[in-house]
């Protein structure tokens, strides 16, 4: 089996409404690169990137004198080919040869006729538990719909994604608002799902001082754990000293390296194994298995996917024994997907790993080619800019917050 062909397609696909974030927003839609590796027999597997737009199809294009012709099983071949680690110093291509290393499992899979997570070693759990990932939202410019700004708000949204998908663990993604208020939506969650598990996720938009403060203020409730309260393995490793909770981050422990630093001098007890961050699902199921070496958590990280990326996500969660915390997932953000049958449907807070050859999803052309053209009609838009405060960047840590108080709804291109 040889490759014959790659093809990249960026895609533009809605979200309800746009959400916010400590460094910015997206601007209602998801920007994501779908990847087609095609062998000279005809079969096609499938990768997918964040963002990207005509300079992932050109990075992808510009790879092919490198890849056209070699064996897709060669996976390892292939990770030293692209992102050896100090050539990738200068060329940053660990997502493309994630996306790459998706896409060629997926065709192995489909030629020896197994799932993706039997390659990886057999499946433990057939379904993954996912958390609800609640955003603070700015309203739909259109319809007006969808804005998480207060706190009755938000605890309405947290009550119905539970009703509607069965969440019965929460994380809230802050750093948007004054700590002391989003304290005040935190707390109210905890009190309106008492039962529940929680997170709380601020970007690394705290100091070392503020994120004490905070967690020390929540130390009594159900938390899974604080993520990434503020920016660097010293900083989480000043914030565990004085915080009665497991630390979580999926910002500074993102290869080898940094694993190996916070084995040696922990800052953070839960890593979130992102299977494009870490380049690929199979470093993400190496890294589990130094987590497990050192009993160190593992939860899976979300970077705003569609249905391939989240099959990655899923064959992920299925093989790793110390996966023992809800999966992040932005999925149910979405209004609709580019796989065939459209989204996968959650139930009582889980989602089915794919059974099917491969990676188990396979593309509908149809929505490729409309989500190609919403792409080509609307382009990128800048994830680290807030449509509503021009000019405004976030510092780290931050103190430029936004005002929970701004009932504006933005002007955004739908």
């Amino acid at each position: 089996m040889r490759i014959r062909d790659i093809r990249a397609t960026p895609v533009t696909v809605p979200l309800e409404a746009p959400l916010r974030h400590a460094n910015g927003c997206h601007w209602g839609r998801f920007v994501r690169t779908i990847v087609e590796v095609e062998t000279e027999d005809g079969l096609v597997g499938l990768g997918e990137m964040g963002g990207g737009g005509e300079s992932a199809t050109a990075a992808f294009e510009g790879l092919k004198p490198h890849l056209l012709g070699r064996d897709p099983a060669r996976l390892e071949e292939m990770r030293f080919l692209l992102a050896n680690p100090t050539a990738s110093l200068y060329n940053n291509r660990t997502q493309v040869a994630a996306a790459l290393e998706f896409a060629c499992l997926d065709l192995l899979g489909q030629r020896w006729d197994v799932s993706v997570s039997e390659i990886l070693g057999g499946r433990l759990r057939d379904r993954v538990s996912f958390a609800s990932y609640l955003f603070f939202r700015y309203p739909h410019s259109k319809t007006g719909a969808g804005e998480v700004r207060t706190v009755d708000q938000l605890v309405a949204e947290a009550q119905a994604l539970k009703a509607r998908h069965g969440f019965t663990t929460h994380k809230l993604k802050g750093g948007v608002f004054p700590p002391e208020y989003e304290l005040r939506c935190y707390r109210a969650l905890a009190e309106a799902l008492p039962s529940d598990g929680l997170r709380f996720d601020p970007n690394g938009a705290w100091s070392v001082e503020q994120a004490i403060r905070f967690g020390q203020q929540i130390e009594d409730l159900r938390n899974d754990y604080l993520e990434d309260p503020a920016f660097g393995l010293h900083a989480l490793r000043r914030v565990r000293e004085k915080v009665r909770m497991p630390l979580a981050t999926n910002t500074v422990v993102v290869n080898f390296e940094q694993l190996a630093a916070n084995v040696l001098s922990t800052a953070v007890d839960v890593i979130l194994l992102d299977t494009t961050f870490w380049g690929g699902i199979r470093p993400c199921v190496k890294a589990a298995g130094v987590c497990e070496t050192f009993q160190l958590g593992v939860a899976v990280h979300s970077s705003g996917e569609l249905g391939i990326q989240l099959a990655t996500m899923l064959h992920l969660g299925a093989v790793i024994p110390n996966l023992t915390f809800a999966a992040d997932a932005h999925y149910h953000h979405l209004v609709d997907d580019v796989i065939a049958g459209g989204r996968l449907p959650y139930a009582g807070g889980t989602l089915a790993v794919p059974t099917g050859p491969g990676l188990g999803v396979r593309l509908d052309r149809d929505k490729l080619a409309a989500f190609h053209q919403e792409f080509r009609r609307l382009g990128s838009y800048p994830y680290d800019r807030d449509p509503l405060r021009p000019g405004w960047a976030p510092l780290v840590p931050n103190d430029r917050w936004a005002d929970p108080r701004d009932e504006r709804v933005p002007e955004i291109p739908t």
